[in-house]
């Protein structure tokens, strides 16, 4: 069978070659500790799984769903968003349901991208960013993120030639996978650098509501003016812990929300009754619920970047997200370092040089497991340090 140059271009998604490697290493009798993946550990809340349960018993939500989802579910959208950054949408116009934030980025990328044009990617990155470009013929031009300009790009330093070319910026604060976040300060820089050279923003906000302490983190469509130039995704599977249930949203610029809705439109047949009603009912559930799950999730932060710092493998801890970036020991790259730490000990962390060339040097640790493991992995750290 002759396959297309897609695919044979196509590599495999990291995530899903990890989930098979700590499948086997756990069908040998391994303890593996998974520190791997932003995947939540905790519970979708209580009424969010009644209310699906319950909508799952009306025939009626057997049938097809409406293409861009139920007009209640983009009104649940709309005033969440208004309550969380005094910011305004129009329902059915600046809002498009999708199924997990994962699938908005593909698609603006394919709404936006032809062969021959530039997608500005930050580097370390979410690997979708790339592929989203590269499966249409675009080129990335990859912008250095370091802890020297706080892992945010350098937009004025970009050659004129390749800002010409250039058609989408992608961006990702709370950021994937160094943790950085970004100032309103550097909002206000990048509108005004995309509305200069007429390119689109894509800013993927899907860690959002998982902050810390007294920090809250900055949507793009805060900055006026930044409707005509962006667009931004966020997720309810960091959210509300809903992972699995693959409840996303697409916000902002309605010719691109528009335009992401047609090829969705010609691609599924729209979101699960269902999960809307769930949706919109996570959508509804009071401030106090994300900051008890947040509270959860900074006690683990605080384990691991104490930990992390306590064995020399230095870090900041971060305002917001689900990951710890930390520096890996003296004389190991980040492949080596993780590779040895799950062959000898069963803990699987993710090298930083699978975010791209500027993530060498560095591991990715998720904070999505219990304490009591988060220690024990910390202890067969520590042990593989000291060997």
């Amino acid at each position: 069978m002759q396959l297309s140059k897609l695919i044979q271009n196509l590599p495999p998604y990291h995530f899903a070659d990890a989930k098979r490697k700590i499948a086997e290493r756990k069908a040998a009798g391994v303890d593996v500790i998974n520190l791997s993946m932003g995947d939540p550990d905790l519970p979708a809340p209580t009424a969010v799984v009644e209310c699906l349960c319950t909508a799952m018993q009306d025939v009626e939500n057997h049938r097809y769903p409406e293409y861009g989802g139920m007009r209640a579910l983009h009104e649940a959208i709309a005033a969440w968003f208004e309550q969380r950054f005094a910011v305004r949408l129009t329902p059915e116009r600046d809002i498009l349901p999708l199924l997990g934030s994962k699938e908005g980025l593909v698609y603006a990328g394919e709404a936006v991208l032809n062969a021959g044009d530039v997608a500005l990617v930050p580097d370390p990155y979410y690997t979708v960013y790339v592929t989203a470009s590269t499966t249409l013929g675009a080129q990335p031009y990859f912008l250095q993120l370091t802890e020297q300009n706080g892992y945010l790009p350098d937009l004025e330093h970009i050659p004129a030639e390749i800002v010409a070319k250039a058609r989408i910026l992608w961006l990702n604060y709370p950021n994937n996978p160094t943790a950085a976040c970004a100032p309103r300060e550097f909002f206000e820089r990048v509108v005004t650098f995309a509305q200069r050279h007429n390119i689109v923003i894509i800013h993927d906000m899907a860690y959002a509501e998982v902050y810390f302490d007294d920090f809250r983190p900055t949507s793009i469509l805060q900055i006026p003016g930044a409707s005509d130039v962006a667009v931004e995704l966020h997720s309810l599977s960091k959210t509300y812990n809903m992972a699995g249930f693959r409840a996303g949203m697409l916000l902002g610029n309605h010719e691109l929300v528009d335009a992401v809705g047609r090829i969705k439109s010609n691609v599924d047949s729209g979101m699960f009754r269902p999960i809307q009603y769930a949706a919109i009912e996570a959508l509804h559930l009071p401030p106090s619920w994300i900051q008890q799950r947040n509270a959860m999730y900074q006690r683990r932060r605080d384990l691991l970047a104490q930990g992390c710092n306590a064995m020399g493998m230095s870090t900041h801890s971060p305002k917001a997200g689900l990951y710890v970036w930390a520096h890996v020991p003296q004389g190991f790259t980040a492949r080596e370092f993780a590779s040895r730490l799950f062959d000898k000990t069963g803990v699987f962390v993710t090298p930083g040089s699978n975010f791209g060339a500027a993530g060498e040097g560095y591991i990715r640790i998720s904070i999505t497991t219990p304490e009591a493991r988060i220690v024990t992995a910390l202890e067969r750290m520590k042990a593989i340090i000291e060997i």
